[in-house]
C-alpha cells in the first residue's frame, strides 16, 4: 500500500494563490500529456505520481484526448488514483479540458454545449472521479457563440461536476469576452492556460495583462517547449525522445540548425548559473509575478527532481534576463 511522505507539505514545491481566488496551486503541476497511455511504461508512469505527491505537488493536469490511443491516459490515471491515492482525493487538484478533436463525427470537437458536457462525462467515467477540481475549455471556437461555450462551463459548476472553470489558448479578446461572461453567470474563471517558455513569449504583452486585470491564474504548459528546452537535444535526436516518435506533435524539422544554435547558448548560461538547461528554463518562467503554475512533463522519477530542482534558484539578474532575452 502507498503511504505518501509525511514531509509533503514541508519539504514541498511551494504553493501560490491562484488569480483572486482562494485556491493555491502547487508551483509545479504534472501533467499527462505524454508518458501516461498505453503505449507509455506505466510503471513509471505510478512512480512518477507517487514521487510527485510526496514532493508536494498536487495538481495532475488531464485533458480528453491525451495519451495513445485518445482517453488512455484518463483511464491510467483514474486506475492509478483508485490504487493508491483513494485516501487523499481531497489533497488533490486534478483538472481536465475538451476542445480537440476526441471523435468521429460533428460532435467530437470544437465548443459546442453537446461535446462539452459529453466529454465531461466521459472524462469522469474513465479516471472514476464524481468530479473534476478544473474543467477548461481547451480552444476557442469560431465557430460556435462563446455565450454556449461559457454557459456549458459554468452549468458544469452549478451540477457539482467541475469546482472551478478556465479556459486555454484563448485569443486576448476572447479571453477577456470570457471572463466577462462567467463572472455574469455567477462561475468566474479561475485560470487561463497558455503556452509559455523562453523560446514562445508571445503571451506577455496581452493574454497575462488581460489574466492579471481580471483576478485569473496563469498557467503555463510546454516550459521546456517539448524537452527542446534541455540538454536532450544538444548532440542530436535521440531515439526514444518526442521528435523521433511518428505520433508526437514536436517534429524532427523544428529542430533546426539555427535552433539548436540558440539551445547551446541558452545551455552555456545555464550551466554559469549551476543549473541545467531545463532548470533554468522552467526558473526564467517564474521571472512573471502572474504565473501561477507550470506543467511540467516527465518520463522518469529523475527527470522529475531535476524539474524540481529548479525551484532552488529563481533568482535572475537583469544582465542574466537581457541575454537570454537577446538569444
Amino acid at each position: 500500500m502507498y503511504i505518501p511522505s509525511e514531509s509533503r507539505y514541508t519539504d514541498t514545491v511551494g504553493y501560490n494563490y491562484c488569480g483572486k481566488s482562494g485556491l493555491q496551486l502547487p508551483r509545479l503541476s504534472l501533467g499527462l500529456w505524454h508518458n501516461f497511455g498505453d503505449v507509455d511504461n506505466l510503471q513509471e508512469a505510478e512512480n512518477m505520481l507517487k514521487y510527485a505527491f510526496n514532493k508536494g505537488i498536487t495538481h495532475f493536469d488531464l485533458a480528453n484526448n491525451y495519451g495513445q490511443p485518445f482517453g488512455s491516459a484518463e483511464i491510467n490515471f483514474g486506475k492509478m488514483l483508485k490504487k493508491n491515492f483513494a485516501a487523499y482525493r481531497d489533497e488533490m487538484i486534478i483538472s481536465s479540458k475538451a476542445g480537440h478533436i476526441m471523435w468521429p463525427g460533428p460532435y467530437g470537437d470544437g465548443g459546442s454545449r453537446k461535446y462539452l458536457i459529453a466529454s465531461l462525462e466521459q472524462s469522469l467515467k474513465r479516471m472514476q472521479l464524481d468530479y473534476v477540481d478544473i474543467f477548461y475549455s481547451h480552444r476557442y471556437d469560431a465557430n460556435t457563440p462563446i455565450e454556449e461555450t461559457m454557459g456549458a462551463l459554468s452549468d458544469m459548476v452549478k451540477q457539482g461536476k467541475a469546482l472551478y472553470v478556465g479556459i486555454s489558448k484563448y485569443p486576448e479578446d476572447k479571453a477577456r469576452e470570457a471572463y466577462r461572461i462567467l463572472r455574469e453567470n455567477g462561475t468566474p474563471c479561475l485560470i487561463f492556460q497558455g503556452r509559455y517558455s523562453i523560446l514562445t513569449r508571445e503571451i506577455e504583452t496581452e493574454v497575462l495583462p488581460a489574466a492579471s486585470e481580471n483576478g485569473v491564474g496563469f498557467i503555463g504548459f510546454s516550459p521546456l517547449a517539448q524537452g527542446m528546452l534541455s540538454d536532450k537535444y544538444l548532440n542530436g535526436i535521440p531515439k526514444n525522445s518526442r521528435a523521433a516518435l511518428s505520433y508526437g506533435f514536436l517534429k524532427k524539422e523544428q529542430i533546426t540548425e539555427e535552433l539548436l544554435n540558440r539551445i547551446k547558448k541558452l545551455n552555456t548560461i545555464a550551466l554559469e548559473r549551476g543549473q541545467t538547461l531545463a532548470q533554468m528554463a522552467l526558473a526564467w518562467c517564474f521571472h512573471q509575478q502572474h504565473v501561477t503554475s507550470l506543467i511540467i512533463g516527465t518520463s522518469s522519477v529523475k527527470q522529475l527532481q531535476d524539474n524540481i530542482d529548479a525551484l532552488k534558484n529563481l533568482h535572475f539578474t537583469n544582465d542574466e534576463l537581457w541575454r537570454i532575452g537577446e538569444i
